[in-house]
């Protein structure tokens, strides 16, 4: 088991910093937008091994997202880490499901009918409620998974009649774009899209969670309403996409 206590004070430092430094600039583009409340930081902790997740951890972040199932069933094994919050962030095949609604406390990456089918029979035949987020395609690109917007409402509708599932929000990955401020209408426009989900009322379904926002544009995000930043390369550095 990774011990938490067991780091190397300068690699705690750095990655300490790190965490400071960017809950500032969250704090900070949340005064810019005249927001009150938290927004969540869910550290992406895809290739990162368990010493450094641990490391985060002590230094207080208490939410992490994963990207690939078999590789958080490795890391879990050697991690204990109380009240921590496991997102899966990742695009998830359906053949995995079964295994995904036992290891996560969340699912922000949704995007059609047959998957939630499976993860409702998971979480079901586990007595839980799993919370989901659904994942939409604002970008337009092949390599993106996500439900086109037009098609968004019926999915909403069908997974929300599913037993074991809790529809909380959406979730969206822009092109990568510089300057970050060019992605400012790809976080707009899924904010509408809750904000006109709300407005709907329907029974099940909470739009309570806009996760929206990187390492490279999460401020903007942030200003646009998110309420979930996915950060890795801030915290963690530069890593192999491996």
């Amino acid at each position: 088991m990774v011990q938490l206590q067991a780091m190397k004070p300068t690699e705690t430092v750095s990655l300490a910093e790190n965490l400071e430094r960017v809950r500032a600039r969250m704090q900070a583009a949340q005064r810019r937008a005249g927001r009150t409340g938290e927004v969540t930081l869910v550290a992406v902790t895809k290739t990162v091994p368990g010493e450094r997740i641990a490391e985060a951890y002590r230094a207080g972040v208490r939410d992490f997202g994963e990207s690939r199932v078999q590789e958080f069933e490795e890391k879990c094994r050697q991690l204990v880490l109380p009240s921590a919050v496991w997102h899966l962030v990742g695009h998830l095949q359906s053949n995995k499901a079964r295994r995904a609604a036992e290891l996560f406390s969340c699912i922000d990456s949704l995007d059609s009918l047959r998957l939630a089918e499976k993860l409702s029979a998971a979480a079901s035949a586990a007595e839980r409620r799993l919370a989901v987020l659904i994942q939409v395609d604002l970008g337009e690109e092949a390599t993106r998974f996500g439900v086109p917007p037009d098609e968004l409402l019926t999915l909403v509708e069908q997974v929300a009649a599913l037993e074991g599932l809790s529809v909380r929000g959406l979730m969206t990955i822009p092109p990568y774009l510089e300057p970050a401020e060019r992605a400012r209408p790809f976080f707009r426009r899924l904010r509408e899209l809750a904000e006109e989900l709300s407005r709907r009322q329907i029974p099940g379904v909470e739009m309570a969670e806009l996760s929206m926002g990187m390492s490279h544009d999460f401020e903007v995000a942030i200003e646009e309403g998110a309420t979930h930043v996915r950060l890795g390369t801030a915290l963690f550095g530069e890593r192999p996409d491996g």
